[in-house]
């Protein structure tokens, strides 16, 4: 089949399309070595890595980072086990108002956040419910869950059913089906999914800012230090740390389904 090349317009707006959306992380990078400790002048006065000596030191900075980690890591441990439940119900059997349910699956991720964060709220103020870890958790289960579910059950529908109608048929129960051959083809779409959820857990801010009360997340900090700054920096070094434990999860997410159709009885 023959295929155009692309012509020159198109590279140039392609290019500016990237530019536009990488440059500003560049930038908070570049901030993160200045020597200016209150502006943002550009070209930068000068270089160092003292910022990062200083944000190690800042004892305000471990609490929101230990929290945001737990809240990640929780909330993705609940994702995993009800998404690839949810998953296998929706995948392996038909009933009436099926596709409804599907899309009540998929609306906390498809809301804006503002309105899932108001909900959630008023759902804890109705049950009488104190705001603390757990709150944050539940609310950032509410998208995880979507984000295994996805990942899980595009794998499943490549599945042959009769994988598992044949491991019946050799005389295995329902556990040893799902141990010894359900979850060996889901598993790398499963911890594919739980880095995505734990890396939108770990930088989300509206949501969290609707459920956590008087905690902060890591985010959090990052925002009330943008609106108060104390020393500019810093925060890009923490920016940098953010940027680092949300790509690196998302590139290994990226690379572990890439050949998801690599499935047994895929295309059957």
């Amino acid at each position: 089949m023959h295929s155009e090349q692309a012509g020159p317009g198109v590279k140039i707006a392609a290019g500016l399309g990237l530019a536009f959306l990488h440059l500003p992380i560049l930038l908070i990078f570049l901030y993160a070595f200045t020597t200016e400790e209150k502006s943002y002048q550009f070209p930068p006065p000068g270089l160092t890595l003292q910022w990062f000596g200083v944000a190690w030191h800042r004892a305000d900075i471990w609490p929101p980072l230990w929290l945001s980690v737990q809240v990640a890591a929780i909330a993705t441990a609940v994702a995993i086990i009800l998404g690839m439940l949810i998953a296998g119900a929706m995948a392996q059997t038909r009933f009436f108002g099926r596709d409804q349910i599907s899309l009540l699956i998929l609306l906390p991720i498809a809301l804006p956040g503002v309105i899932t964060g108001m909900a959630l709220r008023s759902a804890f103020a109705m049950m009488d419910i104190p705001f603390s870890v757990w709150t944050i958790i539940l609310g950032h289960a509410t998208f995880c869950i979507v984000i295994v579910y996805n990942n899980a059950v595009a794998r499943m529908r490549r599945l042959s059913g009769g994988i598992m109608e044949a491991s019946a048929d050799l005389g295995a129960n329902g556990f040893q089906t799902f141990r010894h051959v359900l979850l060996p083809n889901l598993g790398s779409a499963l911890l594919a999914g739980g880095m995505l959820a734990f890396a939108l857990s770990f930088d989300e801010v509206i949501v969290t800012t609707f459920t956590a009360g008087q905690q902060s997340t890591l985010p959090i900090w990052m925002l009330n230090e943008l609106v108060r700054p104390r020393q500019r920096p810093v925060t890009n070094v923490v920016a940098i740390v953010v940027f680092a434990v949300t790509f690196l999860p998302i590139l290994a997410a990226y690379y572990l389904t890439r050949d998801g159709d690599a499935t047994a009885g895929a295309g059957k």
